[in-house]
């Protein structure tokens, strides 16, 4: 393993706060959709679809001011894409991590998440959000289809299917997550770094 020999402030009270409520929710809200869904019972399907509705709105809340913070910070720059080193990080995941090679990335306070994580909370962003929250939304107001209209070519089953979908994309996303937390230079460092605010660096 690589010798730690320094420590680098890296995520503020903010950031550890969002992190761990945002985890919180998307946990809850995997819980008690899947339950609602019909894949176990656990909560019963009345407590499971208030709790999975109420989730959703505390989740919305939180983004909304995370991103106002991420833009009075600057710190949504931290998630601007770039291919540089995207190659390296993916023969460092797929190999080189197994041999103990060098991780080509080093992280700093301006520069937070390699490549890779660029390009998927990209996708996150872009691809499994919408999806998600797009399908979640005509779902909790199927009760207002008529008025505006999109009964008439939109049917609950199909939406259904989209955000069950979209929930199965987030449960990659998360296993992926938890997974790569545990690639420092010991199995809970990042965890550690995520509850301290402190990274041990090489």
């Amino acid at each position: 393993m690589n010798t730690v020999n320094r420590r680098i402030y890296l995520y503020s009270r903010y950031e550890r706060f969002w992190h761990w409520s945002q985890a919180l929710l998307v946990i809850l809200m995997m819980i008690t959709g899947f339950e609602v869904h019909g894949s176990y019972k656990l909560l019963g399907f009345g407590n499971a679809v208030n709790l999975h509705t109420v989730s959703a709105w505390l989740l919305l809340t939180l983004w909304a001011f995370t991103i106002f913070w991420q833009f009075t910070t600057d710190e949504w720059r931290q998630y601007i894409p770039s291919l540089k080193k995207v190659d390296a990080m993916v023969r460092y995941y797929a190999f080189g991590i197994f041999r103990n090679a060098p991780n080509p990335f080093h992280k700093t306070a301006a520069k937070k998440h390699n490549p890779l994580q660029r390009l998927a909370y990209l996708a996150l962003l872009s691809m499994v959000s919408p999806v998600i929250w797009g399908s979640g939304l005509f779902y909790l107001f199927y009760s207002s289809w008529k008025g505006l209209g999109v009964d008439a070519w939109l049917s609950l089953e199909a939406v259904a299917f989209v955000h069950t979908a979209g929930a199965f994309m987030m449960l990659v996303f998360f296993i992926a997550h938890v997974y790569l937390t545990t690639t420092g230079h010991t199995p809970t460092a990042h965890i550690k770094t995520m509850v301290t605010g402190w990274e041990e660096v090489d």
